[in-house]
């Protein structure tokens, strides 16, 4: 035990990096909304061009890591983040809307290599039964970054964002440009600081302790099982698990993602608004936890994502059926339905792959994409309806998600 406790510990400072850094985007959507003079479905193209790089990104990841190996691969993929967040100077200098959405697609694409490294990586580091426990744990991580991060650049570039908006109505068009570029400028010093930080982390991942684990190794997992298949087309399970993934990552950024200009909408100030993706982040956090007590001793991982499923369909309908800070608050406990999903399909959906474990995990990596997708197709329903009714779009995804939660990851297996 006390051999894993270290690797564990790395993995888990890049699953904080990883909550930071995504979460960053709840807090970048309503602020550039305001700095570049966006409506809802452009400005949700900041969780598109984030979430795309998954999808574009994810399966070269895999061949990448093949090559480099899990440890070096981390190292690298937080030196493209860094990358990724240096082009934030030059976007806010120009306040250039076009080379914001660049900056995030690269910081996405390191991010796609971490992610294609750590969850096998922590999936294998135990036995599969207890997976979604230590996957917990990395959401713990993860969640309570996602909490922080908000507040901190919240607190940053959403400063005064009330008045300011209030304001540029009044303001005549040089006037209004000046203001428009000083509150681009806010996010120079704190992606100054990030870039900075992730150098440093790059640099702790490469020179650590981390022990290398080889394909060999992570194809242990049910090797008997996919002797006898030729394709990773042949096991329906992982695609069926593929896209659950993929719906499910498209709610949980809905969540996160939507609720700032929701409140918004509402009729809530930005002032106090600013802090509802932490909130959301907060309740998914609790459910990390009940998940790390609860899961294998007491409740299965099919069984958590029944559950996770029916409180979301439970919330989201009650969301769409009150009004005001009351219905803000039901999209907020989406995060407690959410919490749970990640760490169980994942590990539902790899099992039995074998040698094919490598490119299964690439696949789930490729359907963070839903993340790009939903969102998007969220700020389109927002602007063609209105932000609550365009919720009505996560009840057939949580209903996706109670299927393969009951029948769903079983789906050829049997014949295995």
């Amino acid at each position: 035990m006390k051999r894993l406790n270290r690797p564990i510990t790395i993995i888990g400072a890049l699953f904080f990096v990883f909550g930071f850094i995504t979460w960053l985007g709840s807090v970048l959507i309503p602020y550039l909304k305001i700095a570049c003079q966006l409506n809802n479905l452009s400005s949700y193209l900041v969780a598109f061009s984030f979430y795309i790089s998954y999808a574009v990104m994810a399966v070269p990841a895999g061949r990448l890591l093949q090559k480099t190996g899990y440890k070096k691969g981390m190292a690298l993929g937080l030196l493209i983040m860094a990358g990724g967040s240096t082009l934030f100077i030059p976007a806010a200098l120009s306040r250039s809307y076009q080379v914001f959405l660049a900056g995030l697609f690269v910081q996405g694409t390191g991010l796609a290599i971490l992610q294609t490294a750590a969850n096998p990586y922590i999936t294998i580091l135990g036995p599969m039964e207890s997976a979604a426990r230590r996957i917990s744990i990395m959401g713990i991580c993860n969640g309570i970054a996602g909490i922080i991060a908000p507040l901190i650049i919240g607190s940053v570039t959403l400063k005064d964002a009330d008045a300011i908006r209030e304001s540029l109505a009044h303001l005549s068009s040089p006037d209004k440009i000046a203001v428009l570029d000083r509150l681009a400028h806010r996010v120079i010093l704190p992606y100054g600081i990030i870039a900075i930080v992730l150098f440093l982390l790059a640099a702790w991942v490469f020179t650590s302790s981390l022990p290398e684990i080889h394909m060999d190794e992570t194809e242990q997992n049910g090797t008997q099982a996919s002797a006898s298949r030729a394709s990773i087309f042949q096991y329906p399970h992982l695609l069926l698990g593929v896209l659950t993934l993929f719906l499910y990552v498209g709610v949980e950024v809905i969540a996160g993602d939507t609720i700032i200009n929701y409140g918004s909408s509402q009729g809530i100030r930005l002032s106090a608004a600013r802090f509802f993706t932490s909130c959301t982040l907060g309740s998914m956090l609790i459910g990390y936890l009940v998940g790390i007590i609860l899961i294998p001793k007491y409740l299965s991982q099919p069984a958590a994502l029944k559950i996770s499923a029916g409180l979301g369909l439970l919330l989201v309908f009650a969301a769409l059926s009150t009004t005001g800070l009351v219905s803000v608050a039901f999209i907020a406990l989406l995060g407690l339905a959410n919490s749970l999903m990640w760490p169980s399909i994942w590990p539902l959906a790899i099992n039995g792959l074998g040698r094919f474990t490598a490119l299964g995990s690439s696949l789930l990596i490729v359907a963070i994409g839903g993340g790009a997708i939903l969102p998007l197709l969220y700020g389109w329903l927002a602007d063609m309806s209105t932000p609550q009714h365009a919720y009505w779009l996560v009840v057939p995804c949580y209903c996706f998600v109670g299927y393969y939660a009951i029948s769903g990851h079983k789906t050829g297996l049997s014949s295995s």
